[in-house]
């Protein structure tokens, strides 16, 4: 489905609902109700109004279908619909729902229906107490010597209580007597335990028996116990010990001995009789934590046999402590030790450790360059712990020994990374025992590189078809770039780059991932916008120095039917009426509707289609051309005023469209009309009137700008060789009789605003020369040349000085002021008149 939706492009309603739905119902989810509800209650009891605590509408609670779901598979609770109220509906147990856990908590889903919401409830299970302590055993025996000392602790059978919390067994109690007191200990659980202590000896001739009773006394309200009888049996003493013919016995064995092996036997003696007199061997309580897994011991004859491996790297020598006891009443234990002395045998193989090693190598490393440093162990004795170490044949590799069991690996011969960029080295120790044991190991030796390579592409430009609208942030392209050099030149930075005068685009349209190469748009690329950009990505590697390369990448924006069709006439907003005169014969074109669309190629095809008409059989809609002709003739009964309605369609995937509002006004053509237009003939002679019409116009004002573009072209050639002469001119000749001077007033006469005008002041060989321009009010450098007018003409002094107040207009100057101005300068520019005179 996920599929089918997109490969249409649209969203049908029903999921977008469904969807909606979902969402609403995960919300509610996460609201959470609690009740809390004693165990054991009956059937019915009510736990809590779900409806009024989760706001729910009790009229439509039955058409909603609320109901009850939990993970377990008897339903404890339902709700009545009636009055909302969450009921028990099954026998609720704490202890065979949660055990022993502290906590019990029942967790429910309430789910109602029209619409689907989902809620969640928990309901915790209190405890009752209703349970009894209960011991394991009916009955409890022990048997006990009249010998044992006060102070001797037996423990005792421990009861359970499946009730937790203050409901669960507390303590213990025990009958009166006048041998023994009772303990009672606490585990690291919390959970308790007894123990029986013997406070007054025993006597078997006195009391041969003792009765007790231990009970569990739980902490509930009313509290429950459970007893458990303990039967007692005294025991008559055992009056001599056995002893051992030895007290310390030694043997040898090989490491490598198969288990059953016979490594001693030990004898003991009793000088009782009977079951008082019969020996029975056994550890004593002082052996190491192992003996026992690696030595077994007969119980009747002493005999001590191999049970494990024996490892003599691991202990050379084992004490076993053994003891002896009869099968009399209260019997006592004589004690002996067995010294077992382990021998080696070559069972170790050499181990190689590299404590240190120099790699990468540069590959012009000298001759003796040390590689690694490696030490050679062998966990067993003598001969079978020296080692020789050796490395293959072949190789530019060598290995010396300096120390004991250390050797130095260093080169022999040149590295050449070209040929073999690494080395694993296989290195072999091997000792001198029998059969010699041997070990291997590999030492991975690296040759460096030198930066030698630029980063490769498998082509040097991209073309990258991206289409608009594409959110941002998504990829678009990923550089495929390696280095052969070693890892650290080969590490790649990617920048973009902006070829030629195409500035912005880095940081405003595109983005690279500097180190994968992704190129990712910051913003939504639009076609209508910009339809092409060109990239240079540049690479460059780690090394030293820096290599990189070039590589262009061409995207190309494809058109998406983003953009709906535009009404281009009849304009939307302004009212548009056509006139169509009654009588008028089918196929008579009445208007055209234009349409046009921002997009390109077949998503800006665009249709014509006749949406809405109060008659649709009167007018058609050409179908690519928008022409709104007749499609019968005018008729008497046809409404005389027509609001059409036209569709106008591209043809993108999905589709987009818009109307256009075109109103016919149907009118009465006059009698006059028809006498002087006969058949129809005034509309085609009109229409003709109005095309030669705009021809003609259309020819004027072609013939008008030709004009006007000749003349410019004529005024520049004009002026540019004007210029030429005068740059060509002698100097002598700038020095010429003053004609009648050339005015132009750029300020006052509006060509020009105020705050741009400047003071210009040129030599007489001015086209040598670069203008100084001098803001209004500044003080002038020719001060000497006023002077100078001062005193060819005083009045034409004074008249320079009050023009910025006279009237505009031409200043009058004297032929013999002419020729002492021409002295000063070809050009002035008075300051505040605004006038250039030209002399």
């Amino acid at each position: 489905m996920v599929a089918e939706a997109g490969s249409s492009g649209l969203v049908s309603p029903g999921r977008t609902v469904g969807v909606l739905l979902l969402l609403a119902a995960l919300t509610k989810a996460s609201t959470i109700i609690h009740y809390e509800i004693l165990e054991e209650r009956e059937k019915g009891f009510p736990v809590g109004n779900v409806v009024t605590d989760l706001g729910l509408d009790l009229g439509s609670l039955s058409a909603r279908r609320l109901r009850v779901v939990s993970g377990a598979s008897r339903r404890f609770f339902e709700v009545n619909w009636e009055t909302g109220e969450m009921f028990v509906n099954d026998r609720l147990d704490r202890e065979e729902l949660c055990g022993t856990l502290p906590s019990c908590t029942v967790t429910l889903e309430l789910v109602v229906e029209n619409p689907l919401e989902l809620f969640s409830a928990e309901v915790v299970v209190q405890d009752i107490n209703d349970n009894n302590p209960s011991f394991p055993t009916g009955e409890m025996k022990l048997e006990i010597s009249e010998a044992m000392a006060p102070g001797t602790r037996f423990p005792l059978e421990s009861a359970h209580d499946p009730d937790v919390g203050s409901n669960s067994l507390q303590t213990y109690e025990l009958s009166h007597n006048e041998y023994f007191a009772l303990r009672v200990q606490t585990r690291e659980d919390g959970t308790k335990y007894a123990e029986l202590v013997l406070e007054r000896a025993l006597d078997w001739e006195r009391e041969p028996n003792v009765q007790l009773v231990l009970t569990a006394v739980d902490g509930g309200t009313p509290a429950r116990s459970a007893s458990l009888p303990i039967r007692i049996t005294v025991l008559d003493a055992n009056d001599n010990a056995p002893a051992f013919n030895q007290s310390l016995y030694r043997a040898r064995v090989r490491e490598d001995a198969p288990p059953g092996t016979r490594v001693a036997q030990v004898r003991a003696t009793d000088l009782d009789e009977g079951l008082n007199g019969e020996i029975v061997y056994s550890f004593g309580s002082h052996n190491r934590a192992g003996v026992r897994e690696l030595f077994a011991l007969d119980l009747v004859t002493g005999v001590l046999t191999i049970k494990g491996r024996l490892d003599f790297e691991d202990t050379k020598l084992h004490e076993i402590y053994i003891q002896a006891k009869d099968k009399g009443a209260n019997p006592e234990g004589a004690h002996c030790k067995v010294l077992v002395e382990v021998v080696d045998v070559n069972d170790n193989a050499p181990e190689i450790t590299v404590t240190s090693v120099y790699s990468p190598v540069p590959e012009d490393a000298p001759l003796g360059t040390v590689i690694a440093l490696l030490s050679v162990t062998d966990l067993d004795a003598g001969e079978n712990g020296l080692v020789t170490c050796e490395v293959p044949l072949g190789l530019p590799f060598s290995l010396t020994s300096s120390l004991k069991n250390y050797f130095t690996l260093k080169t022999s011969a040149a590295l050449d990374r070209e040929t073999m960029p690494e080395y694993n080295l296989s290195i072999t120790a091997r000792d001198s025992g029998t059969p010699s044991l041997s070990a291997l190991t590999t030492v991975r030796v690296q040759v460096s590189d030198i930066n030698d390579n630029p980063p490769q592409s498998p082509q040097s430009s991209y073309d990258v078809y991206v289409e608009e609208n594409t959110p941002p942030g998504v990829p678009i392209l990923n550089l495929s770039v390696w280095d052969p050099d070693a890892p650290h030149n080969a590490r790649l930075s990617f920048f973009l780059l902006e070829p030629g005068a195409e500035t912005g685009l880095v940081g405003r349209y595109f983005t690279i991932n500097r180190d994968n190469g992704v190129l990712t748009t910051l913003v939504p690329l639009d076609y209508e916008g910009q339809r092409e950009f060109q990239l240079t990505a540049h690479v460059n590697d780690g090394g030293t120095p820096v290599l990189a390369t070039n590589i262009s990448v061409n995207i190309f924006v494809t058109d998406r039917n983003d953009n709906a069709p535009q009404v281009l006439y009849p304009r939307p907003g302004q009212s548009s009426v056509e006139m169509l005169p009654r009588g008028t014969a089918a196929g008579h074109v009445v208007s055209r509707v234009v349409g046009w669309d921002a997009d390109a190629g077949h998503n800006a095809w665009l249709s014509y289609s006749l949406l809405g008409a109060p008659n649709q059989s009167l007018f058609a809609v050409g179908l690519h051309t928008g022409q709104i002709s007749t499609a019968r003739p005018v008729q008497d009964t046809d409404s005389p005023r027509q609001i059409l309605t036209v569709l106008i369609s591209d043809n993108g995937e999905p589709l987009l469209s818009t109307t256009a509002t075109l109103t016919v006004s149907v009118t009465e053509e006059s009698p006059e009309a028809r006498a002087e237009f006969p058949s129809g003939s005034a509309p085609r002679e009109q229409n003709k009137n109005l095309t030669f019409y705009l021809l003609l116009s259309l020819i004027l004002v072609s013939v008008g700008f030709a004009v006007t573009v000749l003349g410019v072209i004529i005024f520049k050639v004009y002026k540019w060789k004007r210029s030429r002469d005068l740059y060509r001119a002698p100097v002598s000749s700038l020095y010429r009789t003053p004609g009648p001077s050339l005015h132009a007033d750029a300020v006052r006469g509006g060509l020009m605003p105020p705050h741009l005008y400047h003071q210009v002041y040129l030599t007489t060989d001015s086209r040598r020369s670069d203008p100084l321009l001098k803001k209004p009010g500044a003080a002038s450098p020719l001060a000497s040349r006023q002077n100078t007018l001062r005193s060819c003409d005083p009045v034409f002094y004074r008249q320079v000085l009050g023009a910025e107040s006279a009237p505009p207009g031409q200043v009058r100057v004297s032929k013999s002021s002419l020729k002492c101005i021409n002295t000063v300068d070809s050009f002035t520019v008075f300051r505040g008149y605004g006038s250039v005179l030209l002399f």
